[in-house]
């Protein structure tokens, strides 16, 4: 996938991210969980934009890891809030597939760059 498309890809991501934010009970444990569900969601599209203007491979990797780390803590978030039965399971599915395909594509990718080297 190209950078444009990754680049659209991650903002979608980040924007389903609010949506499912604002959608949480307003529980404490809800509201605490989803802040942090928030940061690190919406920091993936932020950082794979720094990402996609790196000056060296160098950097486009070390800004890629922190998108793999992003990704890999939303996806706790979102698996905690099916544990904790804060949402259902099957309403954050398609979520979490797009977050575990966005994972495997920017290691992918991680691992291509430093392989060019």
């Amino acid at each position: 996938m190209r950078m444009e498309g990754l680049r659209g890809r991650t903002k979608r991501f980040a924007l389903r991210i609010v949506r499912l934010y604002c959608d949480l009970p307003k529980s404490t444990e809800a509201q605490v969980i989803g802040k942090q569900m928030l940061r690190s969601g919406t920091s993936v599209a932020a950082n794979f934009r720094e990402a996609s203007r790196a000056r060296s491979d160098a950097e486009f990797v070390a800004k890629l890891g922190i998108v793999e780390q992003e990704l890999d803590e939303t996806l706790l978030w979102l698996e905690l809030l099916i544990e904790t039965e804060i949402v259902e399971e099957q309403r954050l599915g398609d979520l979490r597939t797009e977050c575990d395909e966005l994972l495997r594509i920017i290691v992918t990718a991680i691992k291509n760059t430093k392989g060019r080297r």
